[in-house]
């Protein structure tokens, strides 16, 4: 395993550019450019000889496994411990049902044939039947923060944040296989490599991201970016082996295998002064509430600053459609990091908005949708420019979080954390178009169905 370390000077640039022989699909009609917008500021990649990990996400082209699901939103509401269902065309609430403790996301399963509620606190998953939209037995799986799954569908990773564990389980019955300790406190969210091979996390309290190797069950790197200064003064991290990790790497078996582990609370994360025993989850939701208030107190003051040597909290991770590139959401430093998919040093950083968070690829592979929780907006980031080119902004402010779009790429929902509501964003306009009332602490919701051969977990990362 390899570890970024620090270096002054200037960032050597690029990353090579991963060859691939996949020839992408028809677009279909994806989202219209963004208003102010134009089109040669977002131009589309033709050559059929370029990669596009998206290319099956496109509009219309459904799984015949989904084709004859009804079109849902299904919103698990944290600190209600319930789960809303919308209907999307009349965008009211059509179902609530009641789930284990603390729900964070709704996650597609590799097969996408079923939905599973991550009740964190209650050590569940709940699974759903999207034909129905009712959900059946819980099945017991230890601190269930996130789920994904591997790209031969034959394993399920579950994000196990709080015992700061990646666990391999059965992908159907969720029996717990393997147990891997994390050098990095708060392991979330991620998404694979090109070849889905490596499997790139982010560990929000200790401000890195981890590279695993699912097959093989190692970590080959960790990228530390709560040290690294804007690219423009500081070398890329080079990658050195997993011995000199914080935390050596333990590949455990068995329903026992718990590591007890501590999480820096949110406000601390760079430190790890304040901390919490792993079953004690409410201090930790208690923590991310006093971030998203701190942040919008924070929007005037610091503005889009990324000073040197500031914590960072990595959140959503996102493969560009070329697959050459990572892009890591963090809400400390207000923007995005780009990482080389390759090598795994830091590219860029590319600011956006206070509290970075939640990262969607339009349906046409040329733009990032980035929600910034601590100023209520919407960063329209393009791959083509790597820059955000237009700023969608929810008046009066709110707390937009973590989402996913429509089948046909002309809406993006999103959670509304701290302001009980699910927002709709019109991708051709740029303009919100509906608040929606939910539960308490809206998270991970997910839109289904979704176009995609299969699922790779979280609210929707489709290929």
């Amino acid at each position: 395993m390899r570890r970024l370390e620090d270096g002054r000077g200037r960032l050597r640039g690029g990353v090579a550019l991963v060859v691939a022989l996949v020839c992408a699909s028809a677009c279909g009609s994806g989202p219209a450019v963004p208003a102010g917008v134009s089109r040669q500021e977002v131009p589309v990649n033709a050559s059929p000889e370029r990669l596009d990990v998206y290319a099956h996400d496109r509009p219309g082209m459904l799984s015949p496994a989904v084709a004859d699901f009804p079109s849902r939103v299904y919103v698990p509401n944290s600190e209600s411990d319930t789960v809303s269902v919308i209907d999307p065309r009349t965008y009211r609430v059509i179902r609530q049902f009641p789930v284990h403790g603390r729900p964070q996301h709704v996650v597609p399963s590799w097969d996408l044939k079923t939905l599973w509620v991550n009740n964190n606190d209650g050590n569940t998953l709940t699974p759903i039947d999207p034909r129905t939209g009712r959900p059946g037995r819980p099945v017991p799986v230890d601190d269930p923060y996130n789920l994904y799954f591997t790209p031969d569908g034959r394993t399920a990773l579950v994000m196990a944040e709080r015992n700061n564990r990646l666990d391999f389980r059965d992908p159907h019955t969720m029996r717990l296989r393997r147990s891997l300790s994390m050098p990095c406190r708060g392991i979330n969210h991620g998404d694979f490599t090109a070849d889905e091979t490596i499997f790139l996390a982010s560990c929000e309290f200790s401000g890195q991201l981890v590279a695993v190797d699912t097959a093989a069950r190692k970590i080959r790197a960790v990228v530390d970016l709560t040290y690294t200064r804007s690219p423009r003064t500081e070398k890329a991290r080079h990658a050195v082996p997993h011995e000199h990790a914080q935390t050596g790497e333990h590949a455990r078996t068995g329903e026992h295998a718990r590591t007890g582990g501590r999480a820096a609370a949110h406000g601390h994360a760079a430190t790890g002064k304040h901390t919490w025993a792993g079953e004690d989850a409410q201090a930790r939701e208690r923590a991310v509430a006093h971030e998203g208030a701190a942040a919008r107190g924070r929007v005037a003051a610091e503005g889009h600053g990324m000073a040197g040597g500031r914590a960072s909290m990595p959140q959503d991770v996102k493969l560009s459609p070329d697959g050459t590139t990572f892009y890591v959401a963090d809400m400390a430093r207000n923007g995005v990091w780009l990482v080389g998919a390759k090598d795994f040093r830091v590219k860029r950083f590319v600011r956006t908005g206070a509290g970075a968070h939640g990262l969607y690829v339009s349906r046409d592979s040329r733009l990032l949708y980035v929600s910034n929780r601590g100023e209520g907006s919407v960063s329209v980031v393009s791959f083509a420019r790597r820059r955000p080119i237009a700023t969608w902004r929810i008046p009066g402010g709110g707390s937009p979080d973590m989402g996913g779009l429509s089948a046909d790429g002309r809406r993006l929902w999103l959670s509304g954390r701290y302001d009980g509501v699910v927002y709709v964003f019109d991708t051709r306009s740029g303009r919100l178009i509906r608040k929606i009332p939910v539960g308490a602490g809206p998270h991970g919701l997910a839109v289904y169905p979704q176009p995609g051969r299969y699922s790779l977990g979280h609210t929707g990362i489709f290929r």
